[in-house]
């Protein structure tokens, strides 16, 4: 089993950029596709961006193709959400999870991260 812990959420004014982090633990990171989900209040855990196990391919939501970039350094067990050209819409609680198979389908991911905040100010 792995573990996740995100980091690098806080609070940045529209068109500015954060890179959050996922560092994984336990069993070997290299085994799973990495996704990153984000839920604003009231609304359902949403998929954002999918990595696959050699990061060689990505898949994104349409609102944020273009602006977000997801990667990973198996070395170091860790992959990344790079934001740019931040919107207010952006505002969520981001979560990192990790899955066997390379699927933008929440109910795929059984490991998750305990969430990282990101606001974002107009």
């Amino acid at each position: 089993q792995v573990q996740l812990v995100e980091s690098g959420g806080g609070l940045v004014q529209a068109g500015g950029s954060l890179r959050l982090s996922c560092a994984a633990s336990g069993r070997t990171s290299s085994t799973y596709s990495l996704a990153w989900f984000r839920q604003a209040p009231g609304k359902e855990r949403e998929f954002v961006a999918v990595i696959s196990r050699s990061g060689g391919s990505t898949s994104y939501v349409n609102s944020v193709k273009g602006r977000f970039t997801i990667s990973r350094d198996n070395a170091k067990n860790t992959v990344y959400l790079q934001m740019n050209s931040l919107k207010p819409e952006d505002t969520a609680v981001y979560y990192c999870a990790a899955s066997s198979q390379y699927s933008w389908l929440r109910n795929d991911y059984d490991t998750w991260g305990q969430g990282t905040q990101v606001t974002v100010s107009s």
